[in-house]
C-alpha cells in the first residue's frame, strides 16, 4: 500500500488477477499471499511479480513454498529490478524494484491473458525485466499516515537523485535542475544501461504523488529530445501517475528497450482502475475470483490465564511486556528506521506484536503452542522483512521447546534461542556486522549459551544476556548497513543504532523482567 495506482488498481482484465496489499511500504504477510494464490489459482499455476525488497522476498517466498508443498499449486516469483541508482551495472539481481514494474507487469498479464503458457509468461516477465531501467529523483519526501514530519526534507535548492518508492531519500544530493537540466540528468544515466543494438524503447514519464502532471508533461518534452538525439526511437509515452510513494514530491523516468515481442505484448488492450489501454479483451465480465476468495479465519476464544500451564503463562506474559515496552519504542524506532531507511519499523513492530498478543491468548496450555501462535500471528499482522523474521524465530523457540532434550531452564532457553538465530539466519541470510538484529541476537545467544554453562539460573543468565544484548544494540551505531536498503545510504547509517537491533535488545530486556 502507498503506491496506488500501483498495485490494487493494476488488477482487471488484460492486468493482474489480484493484489495482495501490505500496511504502508510494507509486504503482504505470507499468510495473506497464501490465501491470494488459492484464491486466483486455476490449475494452470501463479505468477506472482513484485519489487525485489527483503520482506516481499520472504513473505512470497515463504507462500510459494507452501502451497507447494500443501497443494500441489506451481506459484513463480520474478522480481523487479529497474532501478539503476540502487545497485551497480554489475549488480543487478540486488537492485529493487520501482515504477519500472509497470511495464513488467504489463507484459505479464497480456501473456497470460492470451493463454501462454507458464513458463513463457514466466519468460516474459523475466525478458522485460531484464530491459527495463528507472531513475527517480525527489524534491521532498512523503509524510507516513498519523506521522507528523515527512521521513526526509530536501533544503531548498537541492534535490535527490536515485531514491526509491518506500520514502527513502536518494543515493546523493545536488543542485535543483530546471527541467532541460534534469532530463539531461535522467537520460545519460539511463542510456548507460542501453543494451547493445537497441534503438527502440518505451518511456514512463511518473509522478510520485505531488508532482503535478502538467510538471511531467514539461520533463516529457526535454527527455524525449535528449533520447532523440542519441538515435533512440520512442514508440509511445506513458506521463503520469503509475507508481506513487504516499504525497512524495518526485519524479521517474523509466525505458523499456522494446523489440517485436515486447511491443506486441505492451499494445495489448487491458482495463483496470488505475490503467485502460482500448481494445478487445476475451474476457466474460465474471468476478468469480472475488466470489471464492477465501477471507480470514474467525476470532478464536482467549483462554484464561487459569487454563495455561506455568510456563504457558509465562510465554503469554513475555510477549505482553515485550508489547508494552515497544509500544513505548514506537516513535524512536521509526527515527532511527529514517535516517537510511522508510521510518516504518516502530509501526512495523508494534503491529506485530499486537498480532502476536491476540494469537498468543488463544494459545496453550504450553510455552510451545502459544509461542507458535504468536510467530504466526507477528507475521500476519506485520509483514515486511520484520515480520517474517520475527515471526519465523518465535515459532522456532516454540519448536525447540516443545522437544524434550532433557535440557532445563536456562540450558534450554538457550538452545530454544539458537535454534531461533539459525531459523533467522537462514531466512535473512544476514550475519553479524552487517548492521542488523542479528548484531544484538548473536551476543545475546552466546551470553546465554556461556552463563548456562555456568550453572546460572534461567532469570540471571537471561538478564546477562539481554544487557548484552543492550550494549551490542547501541554499538551498532559505528556500524555501516551491508544489507537490505539502508546499505544503499550507508554513509547516513553512521552513528546512528540499527533500529532492529534496538528493537529487538528492548523486547529481551522486557522478557529479563518477566522471568525475573
Amino acid at each position: 500500500s502507498g503506491h496506488f495506482p500501483a498495485f490494487a488498481g493494476l488488477v482487471g482484465p488484460g492486468l493482474a488477477d489480484a493484489a495482495t496489499c501490505g500496511d504502508v511500504f510494507a509486504s503482504p504477510s505470507a499468510e495473506q499471499v497464501r490465501r491470494t494464490i488459492r484464491a486466483v489459482d486455476s490449475g494452470a499455476g501463479v505468477l506472482m511479480l513484485f519489487g525485489n525488497y527483503a520482506g516481499d522476498v520472504m513473505h512470497f517466498g515463504l507462500a510459494a513454498e507452501h502451497v507447494f508443498e500443501q497443494d500441489g499449486i506451481d506459484a513463480r516469483i520474478v522480481l523487479v529490478t529497474d532501478d539503476i541508482a540502487s545497485a551497480p551495472a554489475g549488480e543487478t539481481a540486488a537492485r529493487r524494484g520501482i515504477a519500472g514494474g509497470f511495464f513488467v507487469f504489463r507484459v505479464a498479464a497480456a501473456a497470460a491473458w492470451r493463454r501462454e503458457s507458464l513458463d513463457e509468461v514466466e519468460r516474459l516477465a523475466q525478458h522485460a525485466n531484464a530491459r527495463t531501467s528507472t531513475i527517480g529523483v525527489g524534491l521532498d519526501g512523503c509524510t507516513l499516515p498519523g506521522a507528523s514530519e515527512p521521513l526526509f526534507t530536501v533544503a531548498a535548492g537541492r534535490m535527490e537523485v536515485g531514491l526509491g518508492i518506500h520514502g527513502e531519500s536518494g543515493i546523493e544530493t545536488v543542485d535543483r535542475l530546471s527541467a532541460n537540466g534534469l532530463a539531461k540528468l535522467m537520460v545519460d544515466r539511463l542510456l548507460a544501461e542501453r543494451p547493445d543494438g537497441s534503438e527502440q524503447a518505451r518511456i514512463l514519464v511518473n509522478g510520485l504523488g505531488r508532482v503535478k502532471y502538467e510538471e511531467l508533461f514539461a520533463l516529457y518534452g526535454p527527455v524525449a529530445r535528449e533520447l532523440d538525439r542519441a538515435g533512440v526511437r520512442l514508440t509511445e509515452p506513458e506521463v503520469g501517475e503509475f507508481v506513487t510513494s504516499l504525497d512524495m514530491a518526485g519524479c521517474s523516468v523509466t525505458l523499456v528497450w522494446t523489440d517485436h515481442e515486447l511491443e506486441e505484448l505492451l499494445s495489448a488492450a487491458a482495463q483496470s482502475p488505475g490503467y485502460t489501454r482500448a481494445g478487445t479483451l476475451d474476457w466474460d465480465g465474471s468476478t468469480s475470483v472475488l466470489a471464492r476468495a477465501p477471507g480470514a479465519e474467525d476470532d478464536k476464544p482467549e483462554l484464561a490465564e487459569s487454563e495455561l500451564d506455568e510456563a504457558g503463562r509465562t510465554a503469554r506474559r513475555a510477549i505482553e511486556a515485550i508489547a508494552e515496552r515497544l509500544g513505548e519504542l514506537e516513535s524512536r524506532l521509526g527515527e532511527l528506521d529514517a535516517v537510511a531507511g522508510d521510518g516504518d519499523h516502530g509501526m512495523t513492530m508494534v503491529r506485530g506484536i499486537g498480532g502476536a498478543v491476540k494469537a498468543a491468548r488463544t494459545a496453550g496450555p504450553g510455552a510451545p503452542a502459544v509461542l507458535d501462535a504468536a510467530g504466526m500471528g507477528f507475521a500476519d499482522a506485520a509483514g515486511g522483512a520484520a515480520g517474517a523474521l520475527w515471526g519465523m524465530g518465535l515459532v522456532a523457540i516454540g519448536a525447540a521447546l516443545a522437544e524434550d532434550d532433557g535440557a532445563e531452564g536456562a540450558e534450554r532457553l538457550a538452545g530454544a534461542l539458537e535454534a531461533a538465530q539459525q531459523a533467522v539466519l537462514e531466512l535473512g541470510a544476514a550475519r553479524k556486522g552487517d548492521k542488523t538484529l542479528i548484531d544484538a541476537l548473536d551476543p545475546f545467544v552466546t551470553t546465554l549459551r556461556a552463563a548456562a554453562a555456568e550453572g546460572k539460573s534461567a532469570a540471571d543468565a537471561w538478564s546477562l544476556a539481554a544487557a548484552t544484548a543492550e550494549q551490542a544494540a547501541r554499538d551498532t551505531a559505528t556500524m555501516t548497513p551491508r544489507k537490505g536498503r539502508a546499505a544503499r545510504q550507508a554513509d547516513r547509517s553512521l552513528g546512528a543504532e540499527d533500529p532492529g537491533a534496538v528493537s529487538l535488545a528492548a523486547s529481551l530486556t522486557a522478557v529479563a523482567g518477566v522471568l525475573r
